[in-house]
């Protein structure tokens, strides 16, 4: 298939990451913007040495789970890549990616599979990287996230998938940056919003001028946002006034509050966050003499829910900045149950890793959790929840716990942190066979 003349195709089956497939001469054809079930017409792009991309040309017979997609932006925008599928069908196609990923790296199926949590559709995003590009044939300056495989800034004016008030700022922000020195050392912009709140980060490339703070303060005032400049790494970001507001979420299932800082990771969506946590230390069916490790324990979001009802919790994570705000909201929160330290988790020569834990919690990066899993023999728990990010790295971890270590794959769900994107959240449960 070499020439650039559309086309017939059939779409086949939905890649991992939202794009049609279709078999073209023995080729596998993979096509942004395509349905399963749908006839097309494409015009052949890049040629792989085992696939092919096609720009979708038309859509000759829709599929049934097709639907117009509500943001103007969809299609270059980079943000989201499933708004042209109906809501139903997302969930069902995270599901099945978990699972074709349990079964191809694993070998394994879940014992039982739990109803999805699913949340908002639109509006839940708390935190966010936008790009910045000022653009100088437009004098305009564009903010919003890169264009789909490009490195282009999505020409963009709001957005359907940012929480309030960030979803109504971009223009408003971008004119302000238009206004400043800085329009052209302005490369990202970041997000955070807490329940109360928000905060805006701006990666700068030169010092501001007086002016250029006082229309940034005037964009904060508006939209009710603080506003911090970053002038090198993470240690360099500051507020431009003295005393920001301190960002908060509420668990309110175990009345708890938790602060973060603007760069610091929390869940992005947080409606999902506490249907979560709250469904997991179910789903851990915690004792009240229970020792508890959680690995990658961030700033305690599972760690301090888990402390209201377990005898004893030690938090475990890589980022000492973390470990000292779960220590710090521990504190706030009235929990001297909780305690935390800063390590490697990729190395496994830690005290923790011999130690008998009657519950273990997993909420790895990408990256997954092979170095912590490699000795959950010894650690012994009854059952571990494990919170993924990343299908396959989960499917490969869970081969390790039942092959190698004796437990067995109890149940899975999906949850679904963030609609019409690819992106897919898993929650698996292992016990020790001999239970």
């Amino acid at each position: 298939m070499t020439s650039d003349e559309a086309i017939a195709a059939e779409i086949g089956d939905l890649s991992h990451d939202g794009r049609g497939v279709a078999t073209i001469d023995g080729r596998r054809v993979f096509v942004v913007g395509a349905l399963p079930t749908e006839r097309v017409l494409i015009a052949p792009r890049r040629r792989r040495r085992r696939f092919q991309e096609a720009e979708l040309v038309s859509v000759v017979d829709p599929a049934a789970d097709r639907v117009a997609a509500p943001c103007e932006y969809f299609g270059r925008c980079g943000g989201c890549a499933l708004q042209h599928l109906a809501y139903p069908a997302q969930v069902q196609f995270k599901q099945r990616v978990v699972a074709e990923a349990f079964a191809r790296i694993g070998g394994l199926e879940p014992e039982e599979w739990l109803e999805p949590i699913l949340g908002p559709q639109w509006r839940y995003r708390r935190r966010a990287r936008l790009g910045v590009k000022y653009v100088e044939p437009k004098e305009r300056v564009l903010v919003g996230f890169r264009e789909r495989a490009a490195a282009y800034v999505t020409d963009m004016r709001h957005c359907l998938v940012l929480a309030a008030p960030a979803d109504t700022a971009i223009e408003a922000l971008a004119d302000v940056i238009a206004a400043s020195s800085l329009k052209r050392q302005i490369p990202q912009v970041e997000v955070a919003l807490g329940d109360a709140g928000g905060a805006l980060v701006v990666r700068v490339l030169a010092d501001p001028h007086s002016g250029d703070l006082d229309l940034f303060r005037d964009f904060g005032r508006r939209f009710g946002l603080d506003v911090y400049l970053q002038r090198g790494g993470p240690g360099t970001v500051a507020p431009i006034d003295g005393s920001p507001r301190a960002l908060h979420y509420a668990l309110p299932d175990f009345d708890l509050e938790l602060e973060f800082a603007p760069t610091d990771f929390i869940q992005i969506n947080a409606e999902i966050n506490r249907k979560m946590v709250t469904a997991a230390i179910e789903t851990a069916e915690i004792r009240r003499d229970d020792r508890v490790l959680d690995l990658y324990c961030g700033i305690g979001n599972f760690s301090l829910p888990l402390a209201r009802r377990a005898r004893e919790v030690f938090g475990v994570e890589g980022e000492a900045g973390l470990v000292a705000r779960a220590a710090r909201n521990a504190e706030k929160n009235g929990i001297a149950n909780a305690r935390f330290l800063a390590a490697d988790l990729l190395q496994k020569d830690w005290s923790f890793f011999r130690e008998r834990w009657d519950v273990v919690f997993i909420d790895p990066p990408r990256t997954g959790a092979e170095a912590a899993v490699a000795d959950m023999a010894r650690m012994a728990p009854r059952r571990i929840v494990y919170v993924s990010c990343h299908p396959a790295t989960l499917a490969r971890d869970a081969k390790i716990l039942v092959e190698a270590h004796g437990f067995r794959l109890r149940s899975a769900r999906i949850l679904d942190m963030f609609p019409h994107t690819y992106h897919v959240e898993a929650m698996a449960v292992f016990d020790r066979k001999d239970r």
